[in-house]
Formats: structure tokens, sequence, C-alpha cells
């Protein structure tokens, strides 16, 4: 079993990172002192979980956080730097601090280092999360102890829901769109006006018109998805936007 560590400070280490080619050493102190910080560690960069669910979710409800009194969101794993900020550029996900633990000092005193040897990884770092308020461990969700690699109670989700019980978390929105198209641009405002979020894929450039036929039974764009749900045009989502704010009146 892994010992928890809620109500403790975290271990003081320093952190050999690389910035603008130049080396930098970060403190404890430098990301945890004063402020409230998530932080969520895993395995490695560029592993399939890491970089299709917990990196990306993570990401996502970073701005959720904020508003909730989260200073800084910060993942961990023993990987070197140039690793750590190669994958940050590849998950786009400038609003998380990549924190590279190479030599697992940090995870080796929280008692998370494991041995992956069987993968050819060497020590790395078990999955869990944590919600630090000035550098000591309020709460901490570590993955059970089983074989594998589980990944069921350190993800964002779940963080969200112990700092904001009753926060609603962002809309998963993506918006099919081409250059040019008045109606995508107008779609577009009305999503940024209410706050929403989205992916947006171009015709031509992201998929072709064969693609948005077979997602949506229609060949027009914009069209709009929210939860997987087709909310249509632009009117259509005037519309739906209309409905929900008067919903919520």
């Amino acid at each position: 079993m892994f010992e928890n560590h809620e109500g403790q400070k975290v271990p003081q280490v320093v952190f050999p990172t690389r910035k603008d080619h130049e080396w930098v050493n970060i403190s404890t102190d430098d990301i945890f002192k004063g402020k409230t910080v998530i932080v969520f560690s895993l395995p490695g960069a560029f592993t399939p979980t890491c970089s299709s669910t917990h990196v990306p979710r993570y990401n996502q409800l970073v701005n959720s956080f904020k508003q909730h009194g989260v200073d800084a969101v910060v993942c961990v794993s023993v990987n070197d730097t140039f690793v750590m900020n190669h994958w940050q550029e590849e998950q786009q996900a400038t609003d998380i601090t990549f924190l590279a633990d190479g030599n697992g000092d940090f995870t080796r005193a929280m008692g998370m280092l494991v041995a992956k040897n069987h993968l050819g990884f060497g020590d790395r770092s078990w999955r869990y999360s944590m919600l630090v308020k000035d550098g000591v461990i309020e709460k901490m969700f570590i993955e059970a102890d089983v074989e594998g690699d589980p990944f069921d109670v350190s993800d964002a989700d779940t963080m969200l829901k112990y700092i904001a019980p009753d926060a609603e978390p962002p809309k998963n929105v993506t918006i099919f769109t081409r250059r040019g198209c008045p109606f995508c641009v107008k779609a577009k405002k009305l999503l940024k006006n209410a706050g929403m979020e989205y992916d947006e894929l171009v015709l031509n450039e992201d998929f072709r018109e064969s693609t948005i036929r077979a997602i949506s039974g229609h060949t027009t764009v914009p069209q709009v998805f929210i939860d997987g749900v087709r909310i249509g045009g632009a009117d259509d989502l005037e519309k739906f936007l209309d409905v929900k704010a008067g919903i919520a009146a």
C-alpha cells in the first residue's frame, strides 16, 4: 500500500529544468509556497493513458480549477526536462506546469517511486494526484496498489468534485468550419460570448466534406456538437444558447 501524506509538507527538492535554452533550478518553495496547487503525477510522457486522457482533461479543466481558487496545476513525471518540455508543446498545455523529476527525488520522497523495469522504464512514478495549500498536502487521490496502471481516482474530474462539488464541468464542444465562412465566424463568436471553449476543425485542412457528411448527415458548415449532440449551424446554436440562458434564469 502507498502511504497517504495528507497533513504533511511536500518534500523539499530542487528540480533542474530547461527554459529558453538555459538551465533553471526550481525549488519546492518556488512551486508551492503561498499557493494552492494541484499536482498530478503519472508514469511517463507520451505514454498512452497519460497523453490521451490524464493530461488532456486536466488541461481542459484548468480554468475551472482557477475559478475555484487554484493558482497552478502541475504535472510531475520521472522524465528529463527536454522530454517534458516537448510533451507540453505536443499536448498544447501551456497553462499546466510540466515538472521533470528526472532523478525521481520528489517522487521517491513522496513514497511513489515504483519499478517499471519489465517495461524498460526503470523507476517511475505511481499515478496519483494531490491538492497542496502553502506546501501542505490537504488531499491525495492515490491509485489502488494493483497490477498494471490503474486510472480511477487521480483524474481531473475527481479533483474538481473534491474542490467544488457543485461545479459544472465545461462542455465538450467541437465546431466544424471553413475559411471565409461568415456563419462560422458568428457561431464561434456565440460560443466565445457564452464562455464555451471549443475545438475547431477546418474543412480541407482538418477534414474533408465526406467526414462532416458521415458525422452529421449534413454538408454545410458550421456544424456544432456539444457533449456528443449535434446542435447544428449558427442559427441553431443561437436558439440553443437562448434556451439554455432562459433555463438558467
